[in-house]
């Protein structure tokens, strides 16, 4: 973060159109009563829950995977060879002059979704690129004499695996000119865990089984009227519909029922460190001045819930040995003695507030390359917390402090020295100190987002060694970290889970940006390699105070609307969120100080909107 101004230092129309119609009351009810009772998904085993039961791939080239998903547990993984293009496909009965709509979710690269056999144009839809799940859908109509077609999947020769799950045909059922069931009724939740949600509903005459899902996605098949879905992320918003099946397909979908997840271990104060279920939390300069001015610790009002004292800084780039000086009084003229600011930390920690020290910043690059560093760095800021009886630590590495070398290329198992030590060392904190102590990160985008481009010199070239450099230590330390509030400002544009590219300034960066914190990613587009998403209340949003304070400030109005987008999904612009986190931890903010300096302008809007 940049002491002197910036820091910590620094689906489109239809589907919005349709996602509001739906909010609507009694509207749900109503497109379903308005779907035709013949048409059903035909295919069997879409989702590919069942292996490979109900498809055949050529030579060989199919099997099931437990990871990626889109939806469930498994999906399929073909893989094509140099004169073979891993087609899997399924033939499926189908009445004739029927219209027929071929719909799903593929990722990898040159990947088709068609149907053949429809007895008048045999249709496809393709991607060359999926680095995420993206959903491909056609429609055609079948011939005066067609009762069945072959759908099918398959890749291009010799480019590599491909996925593709929550495959549909919807349409007549065709065959015995048995009808599929009526939708089910009487969905309802029952017993809710950090994890999971039972769900119920009432039985549909007719029906040898039923097609659960959640948030649009199938995730599981029964044949009894009840299913406990697994799996889930504490803390989160889910919605879930059931369908019935029997031999001639599937039934429209139910009404939905939403359910929220309960806070998962240590409860919504995250491991055990008691802050409110939103938090506010700002850097305070109590070791430099700049043109905001200097705030003293009791003058900080009760809004912050997390203050960050900037900054500890090494003595060296490659010491590990941290030091803490408060403001000298020629620069901070109105600065407190020692005495009176431990006092003041003791009566913000009175008050249930966290008051950390920050390491780093902008000018404080710190590179733990030897254990004997880290060592000294434990040692050190273990001394800073001790002498100021502070509540945990708070990461904010810049520069270069944190660069892979050419050879780390899975976040999972690191070898960069400087990233083990940094893990070996936060381990080590955290195991002194206990449940209690408060561990917070504030990387820049490019340390974290950017993995999902690019993550490895040694795959990528020429590529900036710091692209997802801080994963390795977020996912090691994701069971210890209290909070990780990315820097979404003084960046450049970065790609979000759409593919697209999200510059900063506007509450789109912000949604995009989340969500792919929420949701999880693959790392450098590695399939293989999937960025576990982190827990509702483990995030903040990083801003700017204001205007002076930094790149990519954004007005008190964007913030409301980030905010109501992640946590209600309403107010929502271009970019579709993958769910709903009413339990996101709030927001951060460099700094207190500008805030002061600009009247208070964030703190008030985040009290206006979370009360």
């Amino acid at each position: 973060m940049d002491r002197d101004r910036t820091g910590p230092a620094p689906r489109r129309l239809l589907a919005a159109l349709t996602a509001t119609l739906l909010a609507l009351p009694g509207l749900t009810a109503l497109s379903s009563a308005a779907a035709h009772a013949a048409d059903a998904d035909l295919l069997r085993n879409g989702g590919f829950e069942s292996g490979l039961d109900g498809w055949s791939c050529a030579a060989g080239s199919g099997a099931t995977v437990n990871s990626p998903v889109h939806g469930g547990t498994s999906a399929l993984r073909a893989t094509p060879a140099g004169s073979d293009n891993a087609q899997c496909a399924q033939t499926v009965a189908v009445q004739p002059n029927s219209q027929y709509t071929l719909s799903g979710y593929v990722r990898g690269s040159y990947i088709y979704l068609g149907a053949s056999g429809t007895g008048t144009t045999d249709v496809s839809t393709w991607t060359q690129s999926a680095a995420d799940w993206q959903q491909l859908t056609t429609t055609f109509r079948t011939g005066a004499s067609t009762t069945s077609v072959t759908v099918y999947t398959h890749g291009w020769y010799g480019t590599g695996a491909y996925y593709a799950d929550d495959l549909s045909l919807t349409g007549p059922g065709g065959g015995t000119g048995q009808q599929p069931p009526a939708a089910p009724a009487g969905l309802k939740a029952g017993t809710v865990t950090s994890t999971s949600v039972a769900l119920s509903w009432s039985a549909v005459t007719g029906a040898t089984g039923y097609a659960v899902y959640r948030d649009g996605a199938k995730v599981q098949t029964v044949t009894g009227t009840s299913a406990t879905v697994t799996g889930l992320a504490p803390s989160t918003a889910y919605a879930f519909q059931v369908t019935a099946v029997n031999d001639a397909g599937e039934s429209a979908r139910s009404a939905t029922v939403t359910a929220t997840t309960a806070a998962g271990p240590g409860g919504p104060g995250g491991g055990g460190t008691d802050l409110p279920p939103h938090a506010l939390v700002g850097y305070l300069h109590a070791s430099f001045a700049n043109g905001s001015g200097y705030t003293r610790m009791a003058d900080v009002p009760d809004s912050w819930d997390v203050i960050d004292l900037a900054f500890g800084e090494p003595t060296s780039a490659t010491s590990g040995d941290i030091r803490f000086t408060r403001c000298p009084v020629t620069e901070c003229p109105t600065v407190e003695s020692d005495a009176d600011f431990k006092a003041a930390i003791k009566a913000k920690q009175a008050a249930g507030k966290k008051v950390l020290i920050s390491i780093g910043g902008q000018n404080g690059q710190v590179q733990l390359t030897t254990t004997a560093a880290r060592d000294t760095f434990v040692s050190s800021v273990s001394k800073i917390i001790d002498d100021y009886g502070l509540d945990g630590l708070d990461i904010d590495f810049e520069g270069h402090s944190l660069s892979l070398n050419a050879d780390d290329t899975d976040f999972r198992n690191p070898t960069t020295p400087v990233i083990v030590n940094l893990i070996s060392a936060l381990k080590t904190l955290k195991a002194k100190y206990g449940a209690k102590f408060v561990l917070t990160m504030a990387p820049e985008t490019f340390f974290v987002q950017m993995g999902y481009q690019y993550y490895g010199t040694g795959k990528w070239g020429g590529q900036d060694p710091r692209c997802g450099a801080y994963l390795p230590v977020i996912h090691a330390l994701r069971d210890d970290l209290t909070l990780l509030h990315v820097q979404d400002y003084n960046s450049g544009p970065i790609m979000g889970l759409d593919n697209q590219y999200h510059s900063m300034g506007g509450a789109d960066f912000h949604i995009a940006m989340t969500d792919m914190l929420l949701t999880g990613f693959p790392v450098a587009g590695d399939s293989s390699k999937v960025f576990p998403p982190l827990r509702p209340d483990q995030v903040a949003i990083g801003m700017p105070a204001s205007t002076n304070a930094g790149n990519g400030y954004v007005s008190p109005s964007e913030v409301t609307r980030t905010l109501d987008c992640l946590t209600r999904k309403t107010n929502c612009g271009s970019y579709t969120t993958h769910g709903t986190w009413p339990a996101l931890r709030g927001l951060m903010t460099w700094s207190v100080n500008w805030d002061r300096f600009s009247n208070w302008e964030f703190e008030k809007n985040f009290d206006a909107y979370f009360g």
